[in-house]
């Protein structure tokens, strides 16, 4: 003999599973043939289905972050300034021949001449000796000023290029059939969205250092208050970026029944 196991369901007010053709619900009690309970019943499928809708909707064609390849050029200058820093800090300036070697030619020239004359008297009438080139104390001087310059420029250098690393991978890309989002900022983190039916226009742009990494900048002429020109910084897979925002403007365009006039 078949045993039919009796049909459930969850209680809309606790969701307990209780069966099928129950009334009242044993767990807590409240009655299941009401219009508060219709009215809840009614309300989740609407929620699943407007849910699901909204997820196919809302279909994520691209999401990424803008590539660290885009700061080879701040990363080329910084590494000039910063072997500038290194030659400050380890190269003795202050011991070359523009600053010490002239002292000591002069002070030669000026002792044989004061021996020449030192019989007449006349060396006595004579200055004391020129202070030609730095002394001991201001090379001193000079190299530890020297050795401060150097270390505070290669401080100075190296936290700018940390500071544009953390704001470039702050920022975050996601773009789907009816949108953009995005979200950037290191301190004031700010997120915000563009409608896809606002794009206006599109272009890209590749330098000759993005054509050898392989990024490119996408960017967008909106209709859009907050960001009238949005930009799609140092991008993999640029040309790929283009094409989905191509289409998904015109698509977006003709849902909403919107014309661009020029």
């Amino acid at each position: 003999m078949e045993v039919i196991e009796p049909q459930t369901k969850q209680c809309p007010f606790c969701a307990e599973t209780i069966q099928a053709a129950a009334v009242k619900c044993r767990f807590c009690g409240e009655f299941l043939n009401t219009d508060k309970a219709k009215a809840i019943e009614s309300g989740s499928e609407a929620g699943a289905n407007s849910g699901r809708d909204r997820k196919q909707t809302d279909k994520v064609l691209f999401e990424g972050r803008p590539s660290l390849w885009g700061l080879a050029g701040a990363v080329i200058k910084g590494l000039i300034f910063l072997g500038l820093a290194i030659f400050l800090i380890v190269y003795p300036i202050e011991e070359l021949s523009a600053f010490g070697q002239d002292e000591i030619s002069v002070s030669d020239d000026y002792s044989e001449l004061t021996e020449e004359l030192s019989d007449s008297g006349v060396a006595e009438a004579l200055p004391q000796e020129p202070g030609f080139g730095l002394t001991e104390e201001q090379k001193l001087t000079f190299g530890r000023y020297r050795i401060l310059g150097g270390s505070g420029m290669a401080v100075l250098v190296v936290l700018i290029l940390l500071v544009k690393i953390i704001r470039l991978k702050c920022i975050y890309y996601q773009v789907s059939t009816d949108r953009i989002e995005y979200s950037r900022g290191i301190l004031d983190r700010r997120v915000d969205n563009l409608d896809m039916f606002r794009v206006v226009d599109l272009r890209m742009r590749r330098s000759l250092f993005d054509c050898i990494f392989g990024i490119g900048t996408v960017t967008l002429i909106t209709t859009d208050k907050t960001d009238p020109e949005f930009t799609f910084e140092k991008i993999h897979n640029c040309r790929r970026l283009y094409d989905i925002i191509k289409k998904a403007s015109l698509d977006a365009d003709q849902k909403q029944g919107v014309i661009h006039l020029e």
